[in-house]
């Protein structure tokens, strides 16, 4: 049974600064047995904006405000049927450890334009970053106040 779409989640890789993720390698370790993957069904994330601004998408989606059985990615647990989820290539400091904002200015453009036009088109939808859902930094900046930034205002 298909859900009302109401949330979009923004993730990051947790790659380290520069490192540039395939869609081939998110769908290995997200749906490759375990110990090599996660062993789910699918992959967490609907999209994948590389370092260069270039999109990936990594589940095919009707863009309607509906999440049909098999557009449902496993980005957070308990809101997969409600959710979009989207990641950017990286996340973390060279360490590989430390959270950190690493987009680059190719990512910040297209993911302000992916997230006006989605805003536009579904404006009840929530915009948020997969800490609000989660204890963890993903995705290692401040999704609220960068809306805000970017002239989106909305009220969780």
């Amino acid at each position: 049974m298909p859900n009302k779409l109401q949330y979009l989640v923004i993730h990051c890789t947790a790659t380290p600064q520069g490192r540039e993720v395939t869609a081939d390698e998110i769908r290995r370790w997200h749906t490759s047995p375990p110990p090599a993957g996660r062993g789910w069904r699918q992959v967490g994330y609907r999209r994948l904006i590389h370092l260069d601004g270039s999109v990936s998408e990594l589940v095919a989606n009707n863009d309607d405000n509906i999440v049909d059985p098999w557009e449902i990615t496993n980005g957070v647990a308990g809101k997969n049927s409600i959710s979009q989820h989207w990641v950017y290539a990286g996340g973390v400091a060279l360490d590989g450890k430390t959270p950190k904002d690493t987009r680059t200015q190719a990512q910040k453009d297209t993911l302000e334009t992916l997230v006006k036009d989605f805003n536009r088109r579904f404006p009840t939808v929530k915009i948020v970053g997969h800490n609000h859902f989660a204890a963890k930094a993903c995705p290692s900046f401040d999704v609220q106040a960068w809306l805000k930034q970017i002239g989106i205002n909305q009220t969780l």
